[in-house]
Parts: structure tokens; sequence; C-alpha cells
């Protein structure tokens, strides 16, 4: 198993120290997508702190990782929304639920946030306000004016082909938010992600502000290699291809056409030596590792940075070769040259990258 380089120069495509991405703040230990969550990230070293967003009814943007809130606010145990459960059929999959596109923002800070994961700590349920977009980035602002650091905000776009045909598009309020903060820019601590590609390639025409395209996988095929997805835009315009058409050498040069970097699940980059093919979900400390992939070198190749998703300390997230011991699977990656790593403890992560710096 390769391991991480004890010295300065990572094998990043700039040559620098890979960033920590906080995946929805440090979602290990407090409620994800919250600003206590966020807080804290910062606090462990993160670079950057990532907002899925989505919008209210009235239009603004809000940090969540689904439309549907069921699982992450204590929505269900408000009797005057009771009536607003419904069912909704959104990329393709129908699911029941309370939806923040049916609440004002004012109905929506009267929410607290949950832990959506029944084997972390539930004892913070019920004690966080669901934070706006701007809420977010005035707390990266502050932040890095505390600690004379820069605070990244690396929001991603939900559901974009959705939002829009019901008339709530988020690229441009994203793009007005962050123009309002002066982070609209090339060189702004600031990165856009998306699973879809039309709204990125949109996005490219409205600023100059670094742009990912993220690689999503259904499962892991019997190979041990990931079963891919397909961009919801590719579903709805009847385009064949799959995630991993766009890690070919021509699909990665499609991509640097509109976006600066791939965000790819990480067994697009080392997969399993073999599997009986199993949901993605499914616990990861039976398995085997495969050989890594050329995603990385293919994608520096064309000027492509590569940030992976998503690290965490839990067993079960962590294939037999790491021995239960999470900084193992950090060395792996960070010697294979991703430029930044997504993580539920981004504690862990900065200290995985400080180790290899010695």
């Amino acid at each position: 198993m390769t391991g991480c380089a004890h010295h300065s120069v990572f094998p990043t495509l700039s040559g620098e120290p890979p960033a920590v991405i906080a995946h929805r703040g440090a979602s290990g230990y407090l409620p994800e997508h919250t600003l206590a969550a966020y807080e804290l990230a910062i606090e462990q070293g993160a670079d950057f702190i990532e907002p899925d967003l989505v919008s209210t009814k009235d239009g603004t943007l809000i940090a969540r990782h689904e439309l549907n809130i069921t699982e992450t606010t204590d929505v269900g145990a408000h009797p005057e929304f009771a009536s607003r459960r419904t069912a909704k059929t959104i990329d393709g999959k129908r699911a029941e639920g309370w939806f923040a596109d049916d609440f004002t923002l004012a109905e929506i800070k009267t929410l607290r946030a949950r832990q959506r994961l029944p084997f972390r700590e539930q004892q913070f349920n019920g004690r966080f306000e669901i934070p706006t977009f701007q809420e977010v980035i005035e707390l990266a602002k502050r932040a890095s004016d505390r600690t004379g650091r820069v605070i990244g905000v690396y929001p991603e776009t939900k559901h974009p082909t959705y939002h829009r045909s019901v008339g709530l598009p988020l690229e441009e309020k994203l793009i007005e938010l962050l123009d309002h903060y002066g982070l609209n820019g090339s060189t702004a601590p600031v990165v856009i992600q998306s699973f879809e590609t039309t709204n990125l390639k949109g996005l490219r025409k409205l600023t100059e502000i670094r742009l990912v395209q993220l690689i999503d996988g259904d499962g892991i095929a019997p190979d041990g290699g990931p079963v891919p997805g397909k961009p919801y835009d590719f579903t709805v315009s009847g385009d064949p291809r799959t995630y991993a058409d766009l890690l070919t050498l021509d699909g990665l040069k499609a991509i640097k056409t509109y976006a600066d970097g791939i965000g790819p699940w990480k067994r697009y980059l080392v997969g399993f030596a073999d599997s009986a093919g199993r949901d993605r979900s499914a616990d990861d400390s039976g398995e085997k590792l495969g050989e890594p992939t050329a995603v990385i070198r293919d994608a520096h190749s064309v000027g492509l940075f590569v940030h992976a998703w998503t690290f965490r300390n839990e067993p079960r997230y962590l294939a037999s070769d790491y021995g239960g011991d999470p900084l193992n699977e950090y060395r792996q990656f960070f010697g294979l040259g991703v430029d930044a790593v997504f993580s539920d403890f981004p504690d862990t992560a900065v200290s995985a990258r400080a180790a290899c710096r010695k």
C-alpha cells in the first residue's frame, strides 16, 4: 500500500500540501451543517468548510445535505408542520417527508438540527439552528480574521435541475452572495461543486471561482470497482454517458473546459480487490484494497486537481488493509497525490497531513 512521502513536497498538482475540507463541518462530532460543526472544524485546522446548499420556499440558500429535511431536523416533532409531509420525485427518485422548498426561512429557523447517523453522538440533537449560506460565509470571514489564516468555503449546489424546475435556481443567488462579500474571483477562497454538468457550465459564464465536477457511484461492482452513476442532467437530456466516461482522458479534457478540478468518490481512485457487489453504504471493514487507478495521474496530466471524498474514522468505513487506523487511509491517498480530502473528522486529516510532512 502506497504511503505518503515524509518530506515537504507532496505529489499534488501544485506540489503544495493537500487541503482539508470539513465535510458538512466537523460532522463526525456534531450534527452536520450547523454553525457549531463548522466552528469546530475551523478549530481543528480545516482549510475549507463545506455547506451543501438547498433553497427555501422564499428563495434563501440554506445549508442542508438534501432538500428532504426529515432525518436532519426535528421537523417531525412540530405538529404545526404535520400537514407539510408529502412525497416528491427529486433527481428521478421518489422520497417522502418534509422538504425545505415547502418552508419559508422564518419557518426553517424554528427547527433544530439532528444527528443523521444513529451510531454517532445524539446528545447534541435539538441544540442548533439551520444556518443560511450567508451565515456560513460570515462565520468563515470572522474565523479568518480571528485566526489569521484563510478559511475557505466550499459550497455544493444540490439538485440544480430540480431547483430550476420549481423556479428556485441556486446559481445566481450563490454568485450574488459571494459577490456581495468580495468572494467572486479566481483567487477567492471559494470552490463551487456539483454532481451535474449543465449548471457548472452555466456558472463558468458567471464567475471565475474555481469549479469542481463531482463524480458519484451507485455501489461496488463484483470486480471491486465502483458502479458508475451518471449526472442527473444527463438522464434528463438522454445523454448515455456515465461518470466513468467523464474519467477517461477525453472526459477529463472535456471537464477542463468548464471546471478546475474533479471531486471523485474515493473508490474511483482505489477500489477493492474484489467484491460480491454491494451497496455503497455497506461495511468496508472486511474488504481488501485493489490497486490504485490512473485517475489522479490522468487528471493532473490535463491540469485538473483531485479532491476525494469521503474520509471517516469509524471502522465500518475503513478497508481491512488500514488495520482500523484512519491515519493509514489518509497516508495512502496523500501518497497518491490527492489535492484535498473531504473529511468528517478534520482533526484526523490535519494530523495525518502533518505526519506526512515530518
